[in-house]
């Protein structure tokens, strides 16, 4: 685990979908408040490998430390990109990407951050789901595709996410789940960590979604009980598109997408605003 000093402020951001020139412009006009604070971006920057390079390397000349997590989005081998590579060769594609820019991804040791509000560590994760977050009713995972195929809210990734050279998504899911719970295992007892995940790691955050069978594709049960068995300090995450602060056993969960144009042109707030993970505001 690598560390640093001084001052600064760690701050997280998700779901740019920079594809909207509306969304390209609030990463045009991103900035972080200080030389030394960090970044964290949990996922679904955008679907062409050109554009995840570009806002990377935007926010890596600003940010002292840029911390990334696929979400969906990026995994996709979506028909306007010219990198046709598929699951975990685009993954790690992706990954070597990252490297070549300078920002850290959830191949990489776990960075420390020993600014205000530190030590802390930082695990960028990536676990993608396996179906488990069922619909109401449903018992298994073809019974729920059933459900959400007679609502019409089935999720991209059925056609653009590909698991090679795993046959499922989930099986995909479960091999990543149990490498990262043994690193997670590895950290020491008494050093708080940030988990970065695109999807969120317990399943209450889905209970506001308009479309309830939309959670299948939010993550697994498997990570449910993480934010108690690990000494987390907050669980950051996004995917939902809808920005707010929850807590479960006392954890602070945050979800900092930023969402569709047409999203967040209905919020009282300003978009694409960062929002700080550590120093918390009990902590300053």
């Amino acid at each position: 685990m690598s560390g640093t000093g001084g001052g600064g402020q760690l701050w997280a951001i998700s779901d740019l979908h920079i594809g909207y020139a509306e969304n390209r412009a609030l990463v045009e006009a991103m900035q972080p408040e200080s030389d030394e604070d960090w970044l964290l971006v949990a996922g679904d920057v955008a679907e062409t490998v050109e554009d995840i390079r570009w806002a990377l390397k935007t926010l890596a000349g600003r940010f002292a430390k840029v911390v990334w997590v696929p979400g969906n989005h990026e995994l996709w081998t979506h028909p306007r990109d010219p990198v046709t590579l598929r699951g975990v060769a685009r993954y790690d594609h992706l990954v070597q990407q990252c490297r070549d820019l300078g920002v850290v991804t959830p191949e990489d040791p776990y960075p420390v951050w020993d600014g205000p509000g530190g030590p802390v560590a930082v695990a960028p994760l990536f676990l993608l789901y396996d179906y488990t977050f069922l619909p109401s009713g449903c018992a298994t995972k073809d019974e729920g595709l059933e459900y959400a195929h007679g609502t019409g809210v089935v999720c991209t990734d059925e056609h653009l996410l590909h698991p090679d050279p795993y046959p499922t998504r989930e099986d995909w899911c479960r091999a990543r789940v149990a490498e990262t719970e043994r690193r997670l295992g590895e950290l020491p007892d008494d050093l708080p960590v940030v988990l970065v995940n695109h999807h969120p790691l317990h399943r209450h955050p889905t209970e506001v979604l308009w479309y309830p069978e939309f959670a299948m594709w939010c993550g697994t049960v498997l990570t449910d009980d993480w934010h108690r068995r690990f000494p987390v300090h907050t669980v950051v995450y996004g995917h939902l598109h809808i920005p707010r602060t929850t807590w479960q056993d006392g954890v602070r969960f945050e979800e900092v997408s930023v969402g569709y144009p047409r999203e967040w042109r209905k919020r009282n707030r300003p978009p694409g605003r960062l929002r700080r993970i550590v120093p918390r505001e009990d902590e300053r």
